[in-house]
């Protein structure tokens, strides 16, 4: 697990509020904020600007993995409890729920930008070219229902692959991104069979399972929260391929290259106008109960919003700004603040 602390010296510390009740993670001085490894470095880098401005404020920055941090932010209100979380996709239900069970019942969710689901291989690997069909063929435990999955080589999936070895490297089970993997390419890829597609409609559980259910034979490995060990790794085996966020792959081009999803490559304008099939939001949530204590977090999201813009700071690092009506939205909603309205989500 990343774990960043960005600290400047404390001016004085607050007394926390209680956990019952519009408490808040800390002292007023104190922001803690956890959860995904593709969000981390964003909010990271927001956080050390943001303390900069504001000596002596506190800010802790937590790469959990969405899912985790999600566990974490919504188990309560008070000080032992995060004040923001990072998340690679949108806030599930369930989740919300909880949040709500234990007292959070005010949740603002803020979208900071748009990041690709890529896959990557070495830049001495094959110069793969996948389809969404392909990767799900590669990695189901069931594909199509049909039994489990003995496809060894991507030549074995599709003939027109090399005879490379299946073996990719991507996030665990508590990642937003292994939940961006499921919806973006397994899903896809599963629902390219019309009986896949119609047994979404007849039974949502039994499609959901033979299309999300990844194998367990060592063709996937789960990798952890660390992306840059992840890069490690893959540029160091040419042709195992890895899963993980753009900005990573941005990062580190002279050791990795990107894996072209139906002939498209993630590049910001692709990812922009999302013709890359991986394009995906990414959000901060921000628990109300806690700004109320804590006016500074209002502070922190507007300063998110000053540097996700166009040939800001964030971009540099490889978020891919809104664009248009969008990054309008986006920017209201990071001075509005407006509670999360649930009956959309999933």
């Amino acid at each position: 697990m990343n774990r960043t602390i960005v600290a400047l010296p404390i001016a004085a510390l607050l007394s926390a509020c209680g956990s019952n009740g519009g408490g808040s993670a800390g002292s007023a001085n104190d922001i803690r904020i956890v959860g995904s490894s593709t969000v981390y470095p964003f909010t990271k880098a927001v956080a050390e600007e943001f303390m900069r401005a504001n000596p002596g404020l506190n800010v802790t920055v937590e790469s959990t993995g969405t899912g985790g941090g999600m566990k974490l932010f919504c188990a309560g209100v008070g000080s032992q409890f995060p004040d923001i979380e990072d998340a690679s996709r949108q806030i599930k239900k369930s989740e919300y729920d909880t949040c709500v069970k234990n007292g959070a019942k005010s949740i603002v969710e803020v979208a900071v930008g748009i990041d690709g689901l890529t896959i990557i291989e070495s830049t001495k690997g094959p110069g793969m070219n996948l389809t969404q069909a392909d990767i799900y063929k590669a990695l189901a435990e069931n594909p199509f229902g049909k039994g489990p999955n003995k496809a060894q080589t991507w030549q074995d999936v599709n003939p027109s692959l090399p005879p490379v070895k299946i073996r990719v490297l991507g996030p665990p089970p508590t990642s937003g991104t292994r939940d961006s993997l499921a919806d973006l390419y397994l899903t896809k890829g599963c629902d390219t069979d019309p009986a896949m597609k119609a047994l979404a409609k007849s039974n949502e559980d039994q499609h959901k399972q033979i299309c999300t259910k990844i194998r367990e034979d060592g063709a996937y490995v789960e990798a952890g929260e660390n992306d840059n060990l992840l890069v490690q790794k893959v540029s160091s085996d040419p042709g195992t391929l890895g899963v993980l966020g753009y900005s990573y792959l941005e990062q580190n081009a002279d050791k990795v290259r990107p894996v072209k999803i139906a002939g498209v490559a993630p590049t910001e304008a692709t990812i922009a106008d999302l013709s890359y099939p991986g394009a995906r939001k990414l959000y901060i949530y921000v628990k109300g109960e806690h700004m109320a204590a804590k006016p500074k977090i209002r502070d922190f999201v507007v300063q998110y919003s000053k540097m996700w813009s166009t040939g800001g700071p964030l971009e540099r690092r490889g978020l891919v700004p809104f664009g248009g009506a969008d990054a309008g939205t986006a920017t209201t909603q990071a001075t509005e603040l407006k509670p999360l309205d649930p009956s959309g989500l999933k």
